[in-house]
């Protein structure tokens, strides 16, 4: 296969699945990593593709488009883990937790396995499952109903009657982008009010962002910066960011990548 006829059949991958691996192609193409790599730079350099740490996904998304849960899990991997990491330290036993949906958050509910008597409400089915992979008799998860969006989030009226019932002690939300002017935002309109729901439910509001997310905005506003009590990001946000958020939320934790 000619380079530019396996490019056109890397770009194809990518365009049905939001996102690939370096390594699935190359098993897929039979080729070395080195040839993967050259054939996502040059797709890259069309502007069709954007390289992440271990693959590629497509590139430059607009505010209303959203990437499905598996094309998001392979970006900043090692940062939503130490942002997982120092969210873990801030559940206790006993407590009422909800987690939205998003990697982090995912990320962030295999490490609660130890947390005794811990009840976790969530609309993610990446969250739930990962609670069940290592199930506590003394933990309750609670999933909700609703409309699945491309991130693997249940949505719309069941899952915010669902929410709205309910109350808990600390709400851990992954977002989409962030910015000064727009808040804390998501591509989708039927998550952003469940996500609202969730704030409503929740005594306190942790967000999990990485620094990708700085001045990204997506189409709807799910609360303004204000709103957070703390944003957990990692160190790659730029300098004038940390001033500029920690202004505005209540506290902004920053946590280092190594």
């Amino acid at each position: 296969m000619l380079a530019r006829q396996r490019q056109t059949a890397i770009l194809d991958l990518i365009r049905q699945r939001g996102g690939v691996r370096v390594s699935h192609l190359v098993s897929r193409f039979g080729v070395s990593d080195m040839t993967i790599r050259r054939d996502l730079e040059a797709l890259a350099e069309r502007g069709l593709v954007d390289k992440v740490h271990g693959g590629a996904t497509l590139a430059g998304p607009g505010s209303a488009e959203e990437p499905g849960f598996a094309a998001k899990s392979i970006r900043q991997q090692a940062e939503k883990r130490a942002i997982a990491e120092r969210a873990a330290t801030m559940v206790e036993p006993g407590m009422a937790i909800a987690l939205s949906a998003g990697t982090t958050t995912a990320a962030l509910a295999t490490l609660l396995s130890d947390v005794r008597g811990l009840t976790v409400v969530t609309n993610s089915i990446p969250v739930a499952d990962a609670l069940y992979q290592d199930p506590r008799a003394d933990q309750t998860v609670v999933l909700t109903g609703g409309i699945r969006t491309p991130s693997d989030a249940l949505t719309g009226p069941v899952a915010e009657a669902a929410i709205s019932a309910l109350n808990v002690d600390l709400l851990f939300l992954g977002v989409h982008g962030l910015s000064p002017r727009t808040g804390f935002t998501t591509p989708n309109l039927l998550e952003a009010g469940v996500n609202r729901c969730l704030i409503g439910a929740a005594r306190r509001l942790v967000v999990l962002a990485d620094h990708s997310k700085w001045e990204t905005i997506g189409i709807a506003t799910i609360a303004p910066l204000e709103a957070a009590d703390v944003l957990i990001i990692d160190s790659g946000l730029p300098t004038e960011a940390r001033t500029t958020i920690g202004e505005q939320v209540g506290e902004l934790v920053i946590v280092e990548v190594g």
